[in-house]
């Protein structure tokens, strides 16, 4: 029985994997910071700052597969993205490597690609258009899961997770909305399809409005049961809730695409048509 780390148990994926992934991976630790706040007696679970190498390779310890979901998860400061993102991302990927570890799962996100307009429908192997420093930090997290699956043999799968939650919140999501369940489907194939060595899928279920290439993902098992669809009139309900964004509107990452953006907006650039 593979023995799983996953890093983010207290965050808000983390919080929700940690009801879904035991019947399948008894043998899990738990990460992060520090202990979540409804930690149940059955659950293991050790701290570690992922800033902090000697932490890292300590989790890593006798560890066969990792879900990487920790790390600073919305936009912020460039000093917290940098330690948490940047150099946490590295430190696991070279911990893993030190300690043997034989398959990362690393949560990438839809923020790197968020410049890519709504309108065109992308695979997984565009060029990188980040809408933020944590775009940036996902895209860095890619490059060293590719740099560590070519170069050290790890199996690495990157999964570039739109909205995840029970149902999608706003028009936007009915394009990118991952079911909880849909998620460890995926990561289920990161940790165990023996055809593994570098793979990008893109976390969404089964969205009728997306925008994404999926294909891979459904070539190696996946069969999401979430509908987007199912939830259109409350998506669109809340929806009528929110201001226009003209930047945000337009383009994949929604809000991290305006936030911040002092650029002029009659010139937003399609780059998919240069």
């Amino acid at each position: 029985m593979p023995r799983i780390l996953m890093t983010g148990a207290a965050g808000g994926i983390g919080t929700s994997l940690r009801k879904l992934l035991p019947p399948i991976y008894p043998d899990l630790l738990l990460s992060d910071l520090k202990p979540p706040a409804d930690l149940g007696k059955d659950e293991k679970f050790k701290a570690a700052d992922l800033a902090d190498m000697a932490q890292v390779e300590a989790i890593c310890e006798g560890i066969d597969g990792i879900l990487h979901f920790g790390g600073y998860s919305v936009e912020g400061p460039w000093d917290s993205i940098l330690q948490s993102n940047i150099i946490g991302g590295y430190n696991l990927f070279e911990a893993a490597r030190k300690k043997g570890v034989k398959r990362v799962v690393f949560a990438s996100s839809n923020h790197a690609v968020g410049f890519y307009p709504r309108h065109h429908r992308i695979g997984t192997d565009v060029t990188a258009r980040p809408d933020s420093r944590y775009g940036v930090s996902k895209v860095f997290g890619e490059a060293v899961g590719a740099l560590y699956a070519d170069k050290h043999g790890l199996g690495v799968t990157c999964i570039r997770i739109g909205n995840f939650g029970e149902k999608p919140l706003d028009h936007r999501r009915l394009s990118i909305w991952l079911k909880p369940e849909d998620l460890v489907q995926l990561c289920r194939i990161g940790l165990d399809h023996p055809d593994v060595h570098f793979e990008i899928f893109y976390g969404a279920s089964y969205n009728e409005r997306a925008w994404w290439d999926n294909h891979r993902a459904y070539e190696l098992g996946y069969r999401p049961t979430g509908r987007a669809e199912d939830f259109r009139e409350h998506a669109m309900a809340e929806q009528a809730k929110l201001k226009p964004d003209p930047v945000g509107d337009y383009y994949q990452g929604g809000t991290f695409c305006s936030m911040e953006f002092d650029g002029d907006e009659s010139r937003i650039v399609d780059w998919s048509k240069r």
